[in-house]
């Protein structure tokens, strides 16, 4: 056993050198105050990964309907999100499955479509591909095609998304948009621990089926204060993070830290003013909260990590230019991931991190 430990060390810290640095290039002093602030009255101190499975204890206890599954999830999954629900519910609620993406969501469908809750774990977001045909035609179409008569909005697709510093063109996707161009779908994209929990309870209890991507870089270097007990936030609401007169920044997931570490920067250093909105729910999305945003400030920047090209933020400022074009003093502008595979060691070139956030916004600023 020591032997084997010794070869897996020099593999580990390579491992924790990697969030470490990602750590460092993605959380602000503030973020990272938060984690030793006093904790607020009636909350718990969690990191999202806590924030998640709080969720689905919750969800779980509160629904004797209600079955979580996927690869690994009895034991805890690969990033420990649902630790301590088979323990505590039972082989009947809490099970694996074997490695099969279609089959996961096709017995979600199955058993969502039979009256229960069915909470599906895909282990990365990159592998929901091989059950693209059974969520676009089937889940997002169900109730449709039966003219009401049948549905599966008992269905909640979890799927961890996005960059983690190590995780290369498999592990590191950013795939929210392939799916929002699909009616009868609803898409979720928390961008913090307390947001995670009522958003994914929200998810859990809505009665359309819900991809609910979370941000993995976030399940453990996000901490903050989280409401305890049973919440909601609701689905297809924005949420205004940061008050500002110059710019609206927009972005969902991990993204949005970018955004307010880019708004402190812009603020601080050349006076621009950044109102921060976080979207939340991608489909449907918040667009009157965005256009009032956008007729204040007259300016739009929107960010996300997928490729620039058909990304979530073509919708955004296509319908910005749209509705608030008399207001405009600038046109909207995409902060984005390359139009390339996700590379490994240039993952800090193909992200659109602050410095980029900071350079388009003065740009946007100065038009």
């Amino acid at each position: 056993m020591q032997s084997s430990l010794s070869q897996c060390r020099p593999s580990l810290r390579r491992l924790l050198h990697a969030v470490d640095t990602t750590l460092v290039a993605r959380l602000s002093s503030a973020a990272l105050a938060q984690a030793y602030a006093p904790v607020a009255p009636n909350c718990k101190r969690q990191n999202l990964c806590n924030a998640v499975n709080d969720a689905l204890m919750i969800a779980l206890d509160t629904d004797n309907r209600a079955c979580v599954f996927g690869e690994d999830v009895s034991f805890g999954g690969v990033f420990r999100c649902t630790v301590n629900l088979l323990e505590r519910f039972g082989k009947t609620r809490v099970f694996n499955t074997p490695l099969s993406e279609q089959g996961i969501v096709g017995f979600g469908i199955g058993l969502a479509s039979a009256g229960h809750t069915a909470v599906a774990e895909i282990q990365f977001a990159d592998y929901i591909f091989p059950a693209f045909d059974q969520l676009v035609n089937e889940a997002a179409k169900y109730r449709y095609r039966s003219g009401g008569s049948f549905n599966c909005g008992g269905l909640t697709v979890r799927a961890p998304y996005g960059a983690v510093g190590h995780g290369g063109h498999y592990h590191s996707q950013s795939p929210e948009a392939f799916f929002t161009h699909v009616p009868g779908l609803k898409v979720v994209m928390p961008s913090s621990p307390a947001e995670a929990k009522g958003l994914l309870l929200a998810s859990i209890r809505e009665p359309d089926p819900v991809i609910f991507f979370e941000p993995k870089m976030m399940y453990r270097t996000a901490v903050e204060d989280v409401p305890e007990g049973d919440y909601m936030l609701p689905l297809g609401v924005a949420r205004i993070v940061a008050e500002g007169s110059d710019v609206t920044l927009v972005g969902w997931g991990q993204q949005v830290l970018v955004l307010q570490q880019a708004a402190v920067q812009l603020e601080a250093q050349h006076g621009i003013s950044c109102e921060v909105i976080d979207l939340r729910t991608l489909l449907p999305w918040d667009a009157e909260a965005v256009c009032a945003s956008v007729s204040k400030t007259g300016r739009l920047v929107v960010s996300h990590e997928a490729p620039l090209t058909s990304g979530f933020g073509a919708e955004v400022a296509a319908t910005v230019a749209t509705r608030c074009f008399t207001r405009l003093e600038s046109p909207p502008v995409r902060v984005c991931g390359a139009d390339t595979p996700f590379p490994l060691v240039f993952e800090s070139v193909y992200l659109p991190g602050v410095a980029r956030v900071v350079e388009a916004v003065r740009q946007t600023v100065a038009f």
